[in-house]
C-alpha cells in the first residue's frame, strides 16, 4: 500500500425508502438495519468486513435523520462510537450530494483523505478478497484515480447497471469508456459474453481533493450550494438540502471525468435488490430453499420462507416468496418479487401504515411495540433502555396505565416523582404532564394500556424532547 501521511476514510451510503425487502424493511426501518445474513445487520456487517484494513474510527456514516438514532445504536452495539461519525440528510438528494455532504465534512478535519464509499445494504461472501481489493483501490487512490468497483457479472441480471471497460490502467483497473443503464436480460447477456462490462456496484475509492475538483469542474453549482450548507453547522436545513439537484454520483462525475478506472472484482457481491437476490446468496437445504423460522415446508422446493413469531407451513409449492412479519405476510412469485417495490408504493397512497413502520418502532430512548389497538384502546410494550427518558408531555383526550413487568421506572406524574419496581403499577390522568425514565442499568420493560377517544400523536403536547431540551 502507498506510504502518504494522509489518512483513509470510509463513508458508508445509509439512505433508502425500505422498499424493495418489504415487509422486513419499511420506510421507518430500511434493509441495512436489519439482520438478513448472520446475527449483525446488513450496516454491521459492512463495518466488519471494512475493519481489517480500515480504522472504524474513521468511518462516516450518511443517513437520514429518522434513522440518526438507530445508526447510532448499531454502531455502539459493536464497538464503534457514534460520535461524530454520523452525517444525517434531512432528506434523501441521491448519491452525489450524500457523497460530496461527507467529502466536506471530512475536509473540515483533514486537508486531504483518501475515502472509500460503500452501500451500506450491500453484502460479500469472500472478505479476504474484498480486503485485498481495498488495499489495491487505496494504491489507485493515491494516484488521483477514481476508482469504482465492477463486479464480473456472473449471469444476465437485468437489475445492474453495467460499466464498459476501455483499456488498461494500472494494477489490474481498466480506463471506464461508459456506464450503462439496467440492460434488458438480451442485452445482458450480450454483456456477459464480450467480456469486458462489470456490475455496477456502487463503491468508490478517491482523493477528497481529487473529487472535489471534479465537482468544481462538472458540478460546480451544486459545489457552491453544499459548501454554504456545511459551514452552516451541525443540523443540515431542509429547505436548502431540499433545493440541491437529485442526482447519482455516476451522473454528476463518473460519466464525465477522465480520472475514473473500474476494478474488476469478484468477492461474492450483491445488493441484495430482491428477495430473489437474497435467496440466491443465502445456502440453501436439501430441496434448494432457504427457510428461516418455524417452518414446516411439505413438498416445497425453490423456495425463500421466512417466518417470525407464527408457525408457517406450506404444501406442494415451488418457486415461492414467504415472508411474515407481526403485522403482514407476502406471498409472491420469487422471480416476480421484485415488484414489491410498487406494492409499497400502492400501500403509501393508500394511507396505509405498513409501507412505514414496523408494530415495534425504535426511537432514541428504545423501543415501542403495538400488541393490541381498536378505536378507543391502544396497548403497548415499551423498552426504555438503560439511563433514557421519553418527553415530558400531556394529552388532552386519553389517559394511560403503567404497569412495570421488568426493571425500575422512575415516573413524573404531574407534581409527583415515583419510582416503581417489577409488578407495580401507575395511573396517568388525562392532561396531566407526565414522563417516563430508566434510572437502572438493565433495560426497563412496562406494559402502557391507553384508553380515550383520541389515540393519535396530535394528541400529544410535548413540553421538550426525548432529551430533556424545552
Amino acid at each position: 500500500m502507498a506510504k502518504t501521511d494522509i489518512k483513509i476514510f470510509s463513508v458508508l451510503l445509509a439512505g433508502g425508502s425500505g422498499s424493495r425487502l418489504w415487509p422486513i424493511s419499511r420506510e421507518l426501518y430500511p434493509k441495512q438495519l436489519v439482520n438478513l445474513v448472520g446475527a449483525d445487520s446488513l450496516i454491521q456487517n459492512t463495518i466488519k468486513r471494512l475493519s481489517p484494513v480500515l480504522d472504524p474510527s474513521n468511518i462516516r456514516v450518511v443517513c437520514g435523520e429518522e434513522h440518526f438514532f438507530e445508526i447510532a445504536r448499531h454502531l455502539e452495539e459493536i464497538g464503534v462510537p457514534s460520535k461524530g461519525k454520523i452525517i444525517s440528510e434531512p432528506c434523501g438528494r441521491n448519491t452525489a450530494p450524500a457523497i460530496l455532504l461527507a467529502v466536506l465534512n471530512i475536509l473540515r478535519m483533514e486537508k486531504d483523505a483518501v475515502i472509500l464509499v460503500f452501500p451500506s445494504d450491500h453484502v460479500i461472501s469472500d472478505a479476504d478478497g474484498f480486503q485485498e481489493k481495498l488495499k489495491t483501490a487505496i494504491e489507485l487512490a493515491h494516484k488521483n484515480y477514481i476508482v469504482t468497483f465492477g463486479i464480473k457479472p456472473a449471469y444476465p441480471e437485468t437489475g445492474y447497471g453495467y460499466i464498459e471497460a476501455a483499456k488498461k490502467a494500472l494494477n489490474g483497473s481498466f480506463h471506464i469508456k461508459r456506464f450503462v443503464e439496467k440492460p434488458d436480460e438480451k442485452t445482458a447477456q450480450r454483456y456477459v459474453d464480450a467480456g469486458n462490462f462489470f456490475w455496477n456496484s456502487g463503491m468508490f475509492a478517491f482523493k477528497a481533493s481529487v473529487m472535489l475538483k471534479e465537482f468544481r469542474t462538472f458540478e460546480p453549482a451544486l459545489l457552491k450550494a453544499m459548501q454554504k450548507i456545511a459551514t452552516e453547522g451541525a443540523s443540515v436545513p431542509l429547505k436548502k438540502y431540499q433545493a440541491l439537484p437529485d442526482v447519482s454520483i455516476d451522473y454528476a462525475i463518473m460519466e464525465k471525468t477522465k480520472k475514473g478506472v473500474v476494478l474488476p472484482a469478484d468477492f461474492g457481491w450483491s445488493d441484495i435488490g430482491s428477495w430473489k437476490s437474497l435467496y440466491d446468496f443465502l445456502p440453501k437445504d436439501v430441496c434448494n430453499n432457504v427457510i428461516e423460522g418455524d417452518v414446516i415446508p411439505r413438498n416445497t422446493k425453490n423456495c425463500f420462507i421466512r417466518g417470525n413469531n407464527r408457525l408457517i407451513v406450506t404444501n406442494d409449492i415451488e418457486n415461492i416468496v414467504v415472508v411474515e412479519t407481526p403485522d403482514t405476510v407476502f406471498i409472491s412469485d420469487l422471480e416476480k418479487s421484485k415488484n414489491v417495490k410498487t406494492i409499497v408504493r400502492d400501500l403509501k397512497k393508500q394511507g396505509r401504515k405498513e409501507y412505514k413502520a414496523h408494530t415495534t418502532v425504535y426511537r432514541p430512548w428504545g423501543t415501542y411495540t403495538i400488541l393490541e389497538e381498536n378505536k378507543n384502546t391502544k396497548i403497548k410494550r415499551i423498552v426504555v433502555y438503560p439511563g433514557a427518558k421519553l418527553s415530558h408531555q400531556m394529552h388532552h383526550h386519553r389517559s394511560e396505565h403503567w404497569i412495570v413487568v421488568h426493571g425500575t421506572a422512575k415516573i413524573v406524574n404531574g407534581d409527583q416523582t415515583i419510582f416503581l419496581e417489577e409488578n407495580q403499577s401507575t395511573y396517568v390522568a388525562k392532561t396531566s404532564p407526565h414522563r417516563l425514565e430508566n434510572p437502572g442499568k438493565i433495560p426497563l420493560h412496562i406494559i402502557e394500556v391507553q384508553i380515550g377517544n383520541y389515540l393519535e400523536e396530535d394528541d400529544i403536547v410535548r413540553y421538550d424532547d426525548d432529551f430533556g431540551r424545552k
